[in-house]
């Protein structure tokens, strides 16, 4: 799915357009659904940014771009969108893709502010330009190790694929797991198939298996492979990275997706602004609205407040996240520099590990908070 671009600069009676260029992930091999989630958000706080006056009078619009998951790809369409005159760039969720976005923008002056992505080294270098909505991976992550560790879990197994961020995933749980005598061993999905990783999980008494891997291959097969496996009906499923917030692996596994823990960025209750937002979110979406459509609505809020307080000139912009307090969907949003981050991060979003409830699984239990 491609959507199309917007007019640059289309005029209107109260003056030109302000332009925000949009990176999502709206095909294959790209998590189409967290994609259409985010561009929900941005969707929904920009229609209310103009119904509220736009920038000085100005209209908001969103110029959009699928980046379908590949990273060249999405430097290429900030190439562009720079060209087309766009003031800031958001959006993203995988966050391969938002590091090389990140990287180009940061090259050529344009900030950004990445709403999804969580990998902690989002840029090569410190800057100015990059902020960040959601959470470090080390940040979350370290939380649902600890949920682990409460939970009697100190043996983990975790099937992986090649990737920066499932590597960093993984060094985070081995890291916060060993000071407490856990251990992480390493399944390589490269070299196993789905019904062997059962075999494994016996071999290396895990009493966890998390799913390190991309959706919906190989981890539903994976899912289904241990839940049909008789020796392993004590072991616990588990999937950092949020793959079952989203109706498609409820669609693809039934009952068999649920009780399987994932984070997510929501507080135990919204307030008035969340709860706006997300009754409006759901007349727009097909399913309930997830964390990810949040991100993307507290997005646009966040750069509408900068555009009116700082202007529309990139490098105003660009030194404006310091001096941000913005009421977002999910509390009040500053932007610091912790430890080990090099861009602006929101410090912190709640922190949920949340699962499918087996007797309703449209219902999220939450299991632990941080």
């Amino acid at each position: 799915m491609n959507t199309p671009p917007s007019t640059p600069g289309r005029e209107h009676a109260d003056g030109p357009s302000v332009l925000i260029g949009v990176l999502v992930p709206l095909s294959r091999p790209g998590w189409a659904e967290a994609g259409r989630h985010v561009l929900a958000g941005l969707r929904l706080a920009v229609r209310d940014a103009n119904d509220a006056g736009g920038i000085g009078g100005r209209p908001l619009e969103l110029l959009v771009r699928d980046t379908a998951a590949d990273p060249e790809k999405a430097a290429a369409a900030v190439e562009e969108l720079a060209d087309l005159g766009v003031v800031a760039l958001a959006g993203e969720y995988h966050s391969v893709v938002a590091r090389a976005a990140a990287a180009r923008a940061d090259a050529l002056g344009l900030p950004f502010l990445c709403s999804s992505a969580v990998l902690d080294a989002l840029t090569d270098r410190p800057t100015e330009r990059v902020a960040r909505l959601a959470p470090a991976q080390s940040h979350g992550w370290r939380i649902y190790a600890d949920f682990l560790l409460g939970a009697g879990h100190t043996r983990v197994a975790v099937a992986t694929q090649p990737s920066v961020y499932w590597a960093s995933g993984t060094r985070v749980l081995r890291d916060h797991l060993a000071p407490h005598g856990g251990a992480v061993v390493e399944l390589d999905m490269g070299s196993l198939a789905a019904a062997d990783v059962c075999d494994a999980l016996v071999d290396a008494r895990a009493t966890a298996l998390l799913l390190l891997v991309g959706h919906p291959d190989p981890a539903v097969p994976i899912v289904r492979a241990v839940r049909g496996d008789r020796r392993l009906t004590d072991l616990l499923i588990g999937a950092p990275a949020g793959q079952p917030e989203f109706t498609e692996w409820a669609d693809l596994l039934g009952d068999d997706g649920t009780a399987i823990p994932f984070l997510r960025y929501l507080p135990e209750r919204l307030g008035p602004l969340g709860a706006r937002v997300e009754k409006a979110l759901s007349e727009q979406l097909p399913e309930a609205p997830s964390f990810v459509a949040f991100e993307g609505y507290d997005t646009v809020t966040v750069l509408a407040a900068a555009l009116r307080s700082h202007g529309t000139d990139r490098s105003g912009l660009a030194g404006s996240w310091p001096h941000l307090a913005v009421e977002g969907t999910r509390g009040p949003i500053r932007f610091s520099r912790p430890p080990g981050v090099d861009v602006w991060q929101w410090a912190w979003p709640p922190v949920q590990v949340v699962d499918r409830d087996p007797r309703r699984p449209d219902r999220f239990r939450i299991l632990h908070t941080g």
